[in-house]
């Protein structure tokens, strides 16, 4: 069985997954420059953020490399992104990641609020004119304004993702052609820690499970020696991305279903515990706990609801028909979709037939990013939808 993801890379119009029987989960998902600013002029060529008005005046961001040792490697700052922005709101929210991070959120949240506001807006005028002369020229300026609006709350979605990773002090890998010296992958630092540290105990699990099966695929690694090189074509390696893209979007959303299945099986007998964990529970906290999905925080219906239920996530996952798997899998927005191919292609180029030799440590780096960038992605799809409608696929 094929599962179609949509989201592409290159030429790849699905990211294969095997779902034959016994097989783990995690294996069914193998198979310009930017310049920050500080503000967006309104009519006045002003733009009140936070209290304080920004004047749009342009910072040139680029950072000087300076000539050493490690300068044929790649270059990792605190923020890296390998997709180039387009949009004034893709810009203008790097400038506040790079120069005011404490108030990104509240920027990022503003951005889509007006973004709604200028879509619907248009929308409105087009609904106003229908009856008009005037009504084609409407409907083009609304079909414009929503091609405008979904590249830059794409944007506003690929910059919530890079807020995540920054937070958690993690460079997202720059392009690989800034990675590759002499046909041989260097993506350093590691950051695995940092990049398990986001799962819970049972999600990282099968995140690790993902990972041998990644390195079980390329067999030439042997006894996967750290400094051992396997050959492998870059579109290749593309796929493996943004198939761990995938599957960190599924493990985001298998697990919640996962414990709203468990929660919803509570008999009679357990809501006295249900209700002594939402009084002990700060409101801001009770969401995470019930979602079992965070480090550290478990629900105390765990211990009583697995007496009747699956309580592992792994025994939960492996027990998914086809037509469940591919639900949990399903991107839920064409926003998301556009992302992922549009990230999966900055990062691996337009080249297709390019051979890279690739160590154990690079091919970690890569797959530990992608399964987080996913969960990321599935937050944040979240979020965005709350505020700004987006296309279902």
């Amino acid at each position: 069985m094929l599962m179609d993801c949509r989201g592409c890379y290159k030429s790849i119009p699905a990211v294969e997954a095997l779902s034959a029987a016994g097989v783990s989960a995690g294996s069914r998902f193998l198979g310009r420059p930017c310049v920050g600013f500080q503000g967006i002029p309104d009519r006045r060529g002003k733009r009140w953020l936070n209290g304080h008005v920004a004047l749009n005046k342009r910072r040139n961001l680029t950072l000087l490399v300076v000539a050493n040792g490690e300068s044929s490697k790649c270059n990792y700052r605190t923020l890296n992104m390998p997709l180039e922005l387009e949009s004034p709101a893709g810009k203008f929210l790097n400038g506040v990641l790079k120069n005011q991070h404490h108030i990104f959120h509240v920027a990022a949240a503003e951005q889509l609020e007006e973004l709604a506001d200028e879509r619907d807006s248009a929308i409105a005028r087009l609904e106003h004119s229908l009856d008009s002369e005037e009504s084609f020229l409407h409907r083009r300026i609304a079909e414009i304004k929503e091609q405008e609006c979904q590249i830059a709350v794409e944007e506003v979605m690929y910059m919530l993702i890079v807020y995540k990773f920054s937070n958690i002090n993690v460079p997202m890998v720059e392009r690989l052609s800034q990675c590759i010296i002499n046909g041989r992958l260097e993506a350093w630092p590691a950051k695995d820690e940092e990049l398990k540290s986001i799962h819970s105990v049972e999600v990282l699990e099968l995140v690790r499970e993902h990972m041998f099966n990644v390195l079980s695929w390329r067999r030439r690694f042997g006894t996967l020696d750290n400094w051992k090189t396997t050959q492998i074509d870059r579109i290749q390696l593309g796929r493996v991305y943004a198939a761990s893209i995938m599957y960190g979007y599924f493990l985001k959303s298998a697990c919640l279903r996962h414990h709203l299945d468990l929660n919803l099986a509570l008999t009679a007998q357990d809501y006295p515990l249900l209700l002594a964990s939402k009084i002990s529970c700060p409101l801001p906290e009770l969401n995470l706990v019930s979602s079992g999905c965070h480090v550290g925080m478990k629900s105390p219906l765990q211990h009583r609801s697995r007496s009747s239920r699956s309580s592992k996530l792994k025994d939960y996952v492996m027990g998914f028909d086809p037509k469940t798997f591919q639900r949990c899998a399903k991107l839920r927005s064409q926003e998301v979709v556009n992302l992922i191919e549009k990230h999966s292609l900055a990062l691996f180029g337009n080249t297709d037939d390019e051979v890279i030799d690739v160590t154990v440590p690079s091919l970690k780096r890569l797959v530990l990013e992608a399964v987080a960038f996913g969960s990321f992605l599935w937050d944040v799809e979240g979020y965005i939808d709350s505020v700004y409608r987006l296309k279902e696929t």
